[in-house]
């Protein structure tokens, strides 16, 4: 812990108290938060929690071998820290599939030798030992014009689709960034969307008047390509430069496409390699490639554990906080989302190190398959909460006793404030929670929603769920989905804070006399 983490929690816990009565209405337990905050300051586990899910446990791909070692070490320390209910509770999806890589090598063997630096997609086939074969830049419309092209001629090629990358490599922003103050002031000052209104979520741009090309996710194509016996297909990473490369949900996992060994390839080594393919230069590969399948892996599981409620009239309402505990596999699953996974488990830490007693039952859930589409936080919402589908809502009897889910999933970065998912009724309730934080960076409360992550889950069916704003960091162009996603990008300082805020959150949610409110319903 910095010196200046001291100095600056210390300041809050002086100023605290001079926040509050902006929103008196909303008691605020400050003598708490600042016990809270001292157990982290002076105590804090949660970097040797994220040491262990990343370094030893890391990477946790859903349905992987990994994921299951990583859920027995984290049962196993929720069980030590005398959480109650501690257990996994399964889900199945017929997508489930277990893949893991086992063993990676890509070589360039002339004009000069030099390593490739490239990652497996995930679930990709191996290749058949080591292979080698010529770097073969193709161009085709559809399958029609590459059969007329390219048959016969493919043999052992690796494929490559793309030109060089026309991204340039040098950048000169900064590569982490926070949040300004003029920033969060523009959060704060938003307006809700229209009625009916699609929000402030932006689409993606068309290809303009970009040829078309053919697809080598395409079925059809993957088939053909089997057919002629490629050796592997090289995807550029256009996104990322230094070194980072990202990957994605590989076409693989369905059986019933054919198996192309596939890798993702960093934009300066693909570049290299196009540019002297271009030039009529022969760059023979070599490449040998090892992962291993896992079908009768096709459920996952979800992490449950509980502090019990005290209060005889409240202890059977829960308050949940959460984050996923899967990643992708090019890197350790440290920012994406070790560190949600890292800041709940010392939330909980922390509240039973205190032997603080809640009002309610503050449960913690940790999710798979969210990468995957938010497969286990649906999952459990499904199970016990509800459900919305053709025929309507269907509401079960848990979700009268649910008080509110906290969720975190943008990174190691600070937390400046909260996303209030269009419910108005929370702000004066959030602005008084943060006062405690206020002077060291927590302050804003934006009416606007953010996507793409697990409390979405639970405001499907009406039930509050929240997601933190978060400094960004360099998690949004480094380390999210990519080979980056490393322990070494986690800030420490920040992950503490991170640890306090949401204890604290849960703490409040459990105390208050009524639930929080729920979303409007259109």
């Amino acid at each position: 812990m910095t010196r200046a983490l001291v100095r600056n929690l210390a300041l809050a816990a002086v100023t605290a108290g001079f926040a509050l009565p902006l929103a008196a209405q909303e008691r605020v337990d400050v003598a708490t938060i600042e016990k809270i905050k001292a157990e982290e300051m002076n105590h804090s586990q949660v970097m040797d929690i994220m040491s262990w899910l990343s370094d030893v446990y890391g990477p946790r791909l859903t349905w992987s071998p990994n994921a299951t070692r990583a859920k027995d070490w984290a049962l196993g320390q929720m069980t030590s820290w005398g959480l109650s209910n501690v257990h996994a509770e399964t889900w199945d999806t017929p997508a489930g599939l277990g893949w893991q890589s086992e063993r990676f090598s890509l070589m360039a063997l002339t004009p000069a030798p030099f390593i490739v630096q490239a990652v497996p997609q995930a679930w990709s086939a191996s290749t058949k030992g080591t292979v080698t074969g010529p770097a073969t830049r193709i161009t085709a419309a559809n399958l029609d014009e590459l059969k007329k092209n390219y048959s016969g001629k493919l043999k052992n090629a690796f494929i490559m689709l793309a030109p060089p990358l026309s991204r340039p490599v040098n950048q000169f922003a900064a590569t982490a960034t926070r949040l300004s103050d003029s920033s969060l002031a523009v959060m704060a000052a938003a307006q809700p969307p229209p009625a009916g209104g699609a929000g402030a979520g932006g689409g993606r741009g068309g290809r303009g008047n970009a040829p078309a090309t053919v697809s080598l996710a395409d079925t059809a194509v993957l088939r053909w390509l089997v057919s002629e016996h490629v050796a592997a297909i090289l995807l550029g990473d256009a996104a990322h430069v230094g070194g980072d490369i990202g990957t994605n949900n590989g076409a693989s996992r369905n059986g019933a496409v054919a198996a192309v060994p596939t890798v993702h390839v960093a934009q300066e080594s693909y570049g290299r390699i196009a540019r002297m393919v271009e030039k009529g230069v022969a760059v023979p590969l070599e490449l040998n490639m090892q992962n291993k399948f896992f079908p009768e892996n096709k459920a996952s599981f979800n992490l449950i554990a509980e502090i019990p409620g005290s209060d005889p009239a409240l202890k059977d309402e829960v308050v949940m906080i959460g984050a996923h505990f899967d990643s992708w596999h090019s890197g350790t699953g440290a920012t994406d989302n070790g560190a949600g996974s890292g800041v709940m488990l010392e939330a909980m830490r922390l509240l039973k190190t205190l032997n603080l007693k809640p009002r309610r039952t503050i449960r913690i859930g940790l999710w798979t398959g969210e990468e995957e589409g938010l497969m286990g936080s649906r999952a459990y919402v499904r199970q016990h909460f509800g459900y919305t589908d053709s025929t309507g809502t269907h509401v079960f009897d848990e979700q009268k006793k649910f008080a509110a889910y906290f969720n975190v999933d943008n990174g190691s970065g600070k937390i400046r404030g909260i996303y209030l998912q269009s419910i108005e009724a929370e702000r004066p309730i959030f602005d008084a929670w943060m006062g405690p934080f206020k002077n060291i960076g927590m302050k804003t409360a934006t009416i606007s929603n953010t996507g793409g992550t697990d409390h979405l889950s639970y405001i499907a069916v009406g039930l509050p769920g929240f997601q933190f704003i978060q400094d960004g960091l360099d998690y949004g162009n480094l380390t999210h989905h990519t080979n980056q996603d490393v322990y070494e990008r986690l800030q420490p300082d920040d992950m503490m804070f991170n640890s306090a805020v949401v204890a604290s959150f849960a703490w409040q949610a459990a105390q208050r006399d009524e639930k929080l409110p729920r979303p409007l319903q259109p």
